[in-house]
Order: structure tokens, then sequence, then C-alpha cells
């Protein structure tokens, strides 16, 4: 099952993803991490979903990561007594406090804390920013509006507040519950939507612990404000474009992705291009070429992963949108061009001993005729830095915890394997090498990079590098102990 490519390709479940046919066909086809969007299904779905994903883990052997989306504080209108209304430019409308059916003046917006937010001048986008209206007076219970583009109001539309940082939980009772649910089952990746400021991610670290690595969604102008510091608390971004796009100018949206991309990729830690990538595939088999411009330009920018959203959980071609972003992949990888435009944006943030190993092995790799570079790695932390470097060479990583190999699948280029804790720097190697052969990377007299830490079984202490060959024969006769 060795992936002809370097990105990661995450896969929504839902109705059209449901059994374990279905989502192991997924895993085949080019699946590397499957979503479970806790704004859909009971907590009894979620579970066999994810009972049937360890189950496919267990039979083909290799690690697979699996991201909880949390739904995140929505904010919507209340119902009309007509079930929707026609409201037009220049009119005056108000949301208020009270829980009365709408009519085409007003409707009620349950949620005090926007009221206690909200300054002449705020934008107020409905319905996915079909419908703008500017707020021309408020108080503690209302907001007076004018409309700036009108259009139809219905029941319980989203309603999105661009211009303010909203005094809103980080996690709403649902999210708690659903939090609480999948953290029981051991999910690898909690998915944060809305965030506006790193308060919100050290709320939730709170809770989280170690239990699961923490993935921060970027769908607010707030939060790209202040993302160097919510980067620096969460392990890993999602580019959430759908309410980003809402709540920005789209013009605005491609060089937000890139800059965010980019700084991901500086840090060390993964980040997911999502929403709409292949959104016609939900009712044809093939994508357009904007789509696979749009997927391809992802690649290009190095994003460690792309993402299908209703494309794989409610689409009628769930396994030929996987099998699209597979082969856009491989495409892409093996062009010269992406290779001149990944080692152009490389930065040298090399601060510690591990950067500079991460980094000599990746120059060895591209001088020599290296077939893998393999990292024995505790926390991550290490495959995850040679992951930065984007090196030409497959990336193995070694591991004794299913926890760390889970979440490593998220991350651009590493293939992880599982192995038991060693306590020689030989027996580590010979570990490297088998997994070089088992894995196809590499035989006989074929040469791998070992990266490693000594003392071992110390999160944080990579500080050896070994060029060695995949025969073990080779490896007792050559390798010091």
């Amino acid at each position: 099952m060795r992936r002809l490519r370097n990105l990661k390709v995450v896969a929504t479940l839902g109705p059209s993803s449901d059994d374990y046919n279905m989502i192991r066909a997924l895993f085949e086809a080019g699946a590397d991490v499957f979503r479970l969007n806790m704004s859909h299904g009971s907590h009894e779905e979620i579970a066999r979903r994810h009972a049937i994903i360890r189950q496919i883990e267990t039979d083909t052997g290799r690690p697979i990561a699996i991201l909880a989306d949390l739904q995140g504080p929505k904010l919507r209108c209340g119902i009309f007594a007509n079930k929707a209304e026609e409201i037009e430019e220049g009119q005056n409308f108000r949301f208020d406090l009270s829980s009365e059916p709408g009519d085409s003046t007003r409707v009620q917006l349950p949620h005090k804390e926007i009221f206690a937010a909200l300054e002449p001048g705020a934008t107020l986008l409905v319905n996915d920013g079909k419908l703008r209206l500017t707020v021309k007076s408020c108080g503690p219970d209302h907001a007076d509006c004018e409309v700036a583009v009108g259009g139809t109001i219905s029941d319980r539309k989203g309603v999105n507040v661009p211009d303010v940082v909203l005094p809103v939980a980080a996690l709403s009772e649902k999210d708690r519950r659903d939090l609480d649910a999948v953290l029981d089952l051991g999910v690898d990746w909690v998915a944060l939507s809305f965030v506006q400021r790193p308060e919100d991610v050290t709320e939730a670290r709170a809770i989280v612990g170690d239990r699961a690595a923490i993935l921060s969604k970027i769908e607010k102008p707030s939060a790209v404000k202040c993302f160097d510091e919510i980067l620096a608390v969460s392990d890993g971004i999602m580019v959430a474009r759908g309410d980003l796009g809402v709540e920005i100018p789209v013009q605005n949206v491609p060089p937000i992705q890139k800059r965010l991309v980019r700084a991901c990729r500086a840090a060390a830690k993964p980040v997911i291009v999502a929403t709409q990538m292949l959104e016609s595939m939900i009712e044809s088999p093939v994508p357009t070429r904007a789509e696979v411009s749009d997927v391809a330009t992802a690649i290009y920018e190095g994003a460690d992963a792309v993402m299908l959203s209703a494309e794989s959980a409610a689409g009628h071609y769930p396994i030929e949108a996987v099998k699209t972003m597979d082969k856009v992949a491989i495409e892409v990888e093996s062009d010269p061009t992406y290779r001149d435009i990944i080692e152009a944006s490389r930065q040298a943030n090399r601060s510690t001993v591990a950067d500079g190993i991460v980094a000599a092995a990746r120059e060895i790799a591209e001088t020599a005729d290296i077939k893998a570079i393999c990292c024995f790695t505790e926390s991550g932390t290490t495959a995850l830095k040679t992951a930065r470097e984007r090196p030409r060479v497959p990336i193995l990583a070694l591991t004794p915890y299913a926890k760390t190999g889970r979440r490593l699948s998220l991350s651009w280029g590493i293939n992880c394997f599982f192995n038991d804790k060693v306590e020689r720097f030989k027996m580590a190697v010979v570990s490297a090498a088998r997994a070089a052969r088992e894995g196809g990377y590499g035989n006989g007299e074929d040469q791998i990079i070992v990266i490693a830490g000594l003392p071992f079984n110390i999160p944080g202490s990579t500080n050896i590098l070994r060029v060695a060959p995949c025969e073990e024969r080779l490896i007792f006769n050559v390798e010091p102990e």
C-alpha cells in the first residue's frame, strides 16, 4: 500500500461512505486520513465509523489518522412565520432576542453576546454571505440594520459577523459533549471550528491534554490577524476556505492561503487546505478543470494535505474523488517545477541540534544515492522537522507508539512504521533497514539514512545520523555498537 506521492488526502465520511467496504475502498484509492464531521451524525454513528477505520487499520497493517471536526459556536437566526421572507436593498431590518416568529422586518437572533459586541457600521452576513446587512444602531437586545444586499432569508440560516471578535466560548455545550465522546473513542486529531484567538485553543487544550492533537481551523478574519499566535499553540492548521471566503473578500483568500501554508511549513506543523476542492464531483464523475487547478495550486504551495468534504461524505462518486486527488498529486509532484518551488520556499529555521541533523540528512540524501530517510521518533517531532525539509526521498517514521504514528499520517511525505523500543543504535539501524525493505523502499546494498537520539526513548534527543545499507549482514559488519 505504498503511496506514490507525498501529499496526504483527507476524506470526510458520511452517508455515501458508511460501511466497511466503502471506507476500505476509499483507503485503497488513496485516503490517508478520515474526517468525522461532528455537525452530522449521532455519537453512535461516529463510534461505528471509528471502529470500522480501526478495523481497516488492523487489516492493512498501516496507521490511519482519524480527525474529529467539531461544529463550533455556529450562529443562526430564528424562524419565520412564513418560513422565508424577501428583504430588499435599502430597507430596514431588525435582529432581536424576541422568540416571536419573524417577518419581513425582523427576526430573532438568539445570541445576546453578538449584540454586546456589535457597533454601528458592523456587517452582518446571512446564509453564507448571500445577504449583507449594515448595523445602523444597536443595543443589548437588538440591532437595527440596513439591507446592503437583499434576497431570501429563511429559518435558521447561519449568521456571520466578520468585523467583530465575538465574546463567545470556543466550545459550545454540544462541542463539549462531542469532544468527550471522540476523546473516549481515541481519535488522533480534533479540529476546532471558528477559532478567533489563541485563547480558544488553550481552552480546548485544557480539556484535550495529550489525548489528541489539536488542529485549528482558520475561517475568521480575527484568526488571520493573530495567526502566528494561534499557530504557536496549535499542532496543525486547516485553511477552511468556506467560511473564510464568506467573511473576507474572496480575492483575499488565495494570498492568505499561500501565507498560512508557508508559515505552517516553517513551524514544522501540518496544514490542510479544505473546502470546495472538487465540489462538482458531488454530482459528476469528473471534476472541472478549475477544480483540478485548485488542488494542484495547494500542492505546489507545499500543503501537507488536501481535503474532501461532501464529495466523499454525501456525493455520488466518493471513490472517484479520492482517486482524482491521488492522480493530481502524483502528476504535480513529478513536475520539475514543483521541486523548484518547494526548494525555493524552504526556510532555514535551524536553532537546535535536531534542526541541523534533519537538514544534513536532506542534503546527504540529495547528494548521494540514498533511498530513504528513516527517523526514530517518540513524539513525532523529528519526523515533522524532516518533513519540513521536503526531501526528495521518502521519509520513514519508526515509532513504538500507535498514537504518534497515526498523528504523523497527516503530514507531508511521512510513512509510518510501528517498531519495538530499541536500546542500542545498531538495532535501530537494523530496524530501519527492515522497514525500508518491507516497505519496498530499498534492498540489498541500497543505502538509507538513519536519524535517532542517544540515549534512546527520550523525546527531543535527536543527535545522531548514520548512512547505512539495507542489507543486515552488511550492517553487522560495519556498524558500531
